[in-house]
């Protein structure tokens, strides 16, 4: 696998291409000179760690035949205040709208963050605590 970034303009917004080709741009606070035209790097982390952990739930929810209608995940990290401002903590909120039974869905979280999800194992490695819970509306 294989990223490149381009910078964009005489700041900090930065371009990214990945191999399917779509453009993510990110930047930086304004306290370092960013202008808010992009995504944080480290907002790309939860983003990364959520949808990691939604596609392999949604695609086990969908094997089992469960009705998802709706579907958002809520991400918090808490990071330390000490230089790196790392992560010591991240909560994921999974909401799924439908007709999906609790027990499946539960399982099939399980599966999702602990089992398949190559980022949250990487994050977990770290020692930043990971939790999650599934709410069915």
């Amino acid at each position: 696998m294989k990223v490149e970034l381009k910078r964009v303009n005489d700041a900090v917004h930065l371009e990214g291409t990945g191999t399917s080709n779509v453009k993510i741009h990110m930047d930086g606070s304004p306290e370092i000179g960013g202008q808010d035209l992009g995504a944080r790097p480290m907002e790309l982390v939860l983003m990364a760690l959520g949808s990691c952990a939604s596609m392999d739930l949604i695609s086990i929810l969908q094997k089992q035949r469960q009705k998802i209608e709706d579907y958002t995940v809520s991400i918090e990290g808490r990071r330390r205040d000490e230089v790196p401002k790392i992560f010591t903590s991240i909560h994921m909120e999974f909401v799924l709208k439908g007709n999906i039974d609790q027990a499946k869905a539960a399982k099939a979280a399980e599966l999702a963050v602990k089992k398949y999800c190559s980022v949250h194992d990487m994050l977990a490695k770290g020692g930043i605590e990971i939790t999650y819970e599934i709410r069915l509306q």
